[in-house]
């Protein structure tokens, strides 16, 4: 038997009703048999402060390095703002960066983004990439999703009313159960 993989979701978005935290919630429902996903909030990360961490790390920024530490894996679903990532995303990320023992090293992480616009957040998928790789997580690159168009593909209670959008993200899941292998293959 085979152990679950434990994956954390993190929403770009702190809006309740965002369609990326819908995006978020569709990922886990269409997981492969084995995997599950608990979103991890991140509404209480102050501002990156130096002087705040050189006085020990914030209780919810340890509870989040924690959390992603012990997780199997990450996915990431988040909006696009201004052509890049939401602040609050980069402020947590920039917090979770810190240290040797930045719980992202060598990490699988998948990311989603969903948009109203034609593009889907691919321009926030890019600038997030190339965060994550300083960070030495290990992104899936193959399937990307990019939701364009999403206020159509959700209910307004946040549910996926789309079949091809609800295809894409399961198949970007399977493929990441496969990469989370992988990596632990590589990792020997």
């Amino acid at each position: 038997m085979t152990t679950p993989l434990d994956i954390v979701g993190l929403c770009g978005s702190l809006r309740h009703a965002s369609i990326n935290r819908a995006a978020l919630r569709l990922a886990g429902e269409v997981m492969p048999a084995g995997m599950t996903l608990e979103i991890a909030e991140i509404r209480d990360i102050p501002f990156f402060d130096g002087d705040v961490m050189a006085q020990g790390w914030p209780a919810a920024v340890a509870a989040l390095r924690e959390r992603i530490r012990k997780a199997d894996a990450v996915v990431i679903a988040t909006p696009e703002y201004n052509f890049s990532t939401p602040g609050v995303l980069k402020n947590t990320l920039d917090w979770l960066s810190r240290g040797e023992d930045q719980p992202f090293a060598f990490k699988p992480v998948a990311i989603l983004s969903a948009s109203p616009g034609p593009l889907g957040g691919a321009r926030v998928q890019y600038d997030l990439r190339r965060v994550m790789l300083f960070m030495n997580a290990q992104v899936l690159a193959k399937p990307e999703v990019f939701i364009g168009g999403a206020g159509a593909k959700f209910s307004p209670e946040g549910v996926c009313t789309d079949a091809t959008t609800r295809q894409f993200v399961g198949d970007q899941m399977a493929a990441f159960a496969h990469w989370i292998a992988g990596v632990r293959r590589m990792q020997g």
